[in-house]
């Protein structure tokens, strides 16, 4: 079920004011700056370029909205910790993103980025507990893990499953590598649940409305 193939860039926004209304269910996409989020947007998307890759993490200041074949939106936000970026600039990139994690009603799920060498920075933990409590699911991808043999690999996945635990059942790990292409089925499987798409990639009886859950407190 190909779920983010022909993606179609719909929005940019700078500022909270500039989110557009509400209109299909939305996926939300975050990570450090350098957890490879772009690469893997564009490996699930089947698209070079969707996402814009950068040699110099922090580069992307804004949100991006890409429209899905379901009507539902994939959503790119702002890589976060990059250090070398100036601190007025995290500071906005932390508003902006703050701002459509806790407000946007329309928002189904987060899947969230982790470089698989380096998982479970405080960054990332901080994210997973400020949001984990909106009830709203969390599926972590354990990107570049093509870097580690299959031994480590899985025994990263077991750690980071162990350490995600504690916030409960609806946050979920797995493997992932833009490099080799594994793991976009499993991930597609996960959001194809989140939006309540059948077999052919269409909302079921089970359709998922972003308004039926509750915003982060």
């Amino acid at each position: 079920m190909p779920i983010f193939r022909n993606a179609q860039f719909e929005i940019s926004i700078a500022k909270p004011s500039g989110l557009p209304p509400p209109n299909g269910p939305e996926i939300a996409f975050a990570g450090r700056s350098n957890a490879g989020k772009s690469s893997a947007i564009n490996t699930l998307a089947g698209h070079v370029r969707l996402a814009y890759v950068s040699k110099t993490p922090g580069r992307t200041q804004l949100i991006n909205f890409f429209r899905l074949n379901s009507g539902a939106l994939l959503v790119d936000l702002p890589g976060y910790g990059y250090a070398a970026v100036p601190e007025k600039v995290r500071r906005d990139w932390q508003g902006l993103i703050e701002t459509y994690l806790r407000e946007r009603e329309s928002l189904v799920g987060l899947v969230l980025m982790m470089d698989s060498r380096h998982p479970m920075t405080a960054l990332d933990r901080q994210m997973i507990g400020w949001f984990a409590p909106s009830g709203r699911p969390i599926h972590v991808l354990l990107t570049k893990s093509d870097k580690l043999s299959r031994g480590p690999a899985n025994a990263t996945l077991l750690e980071v499953r162990k350490a995600v635990a504690e916030f409960g059942p609806h946050v979920t790990v797995q493997l992932f590598s833009s490099l080799k292409k594994t793991g976009v089925e499993e991930c597609e499987r996960v959001v194809a649940g989140w939006l309540g798409l059948d077999g052919g990639g269409k909302p079921g009886a089970e359709g998922v409305s972003g308004a039926e859950i509750k915003t982060p407190g």
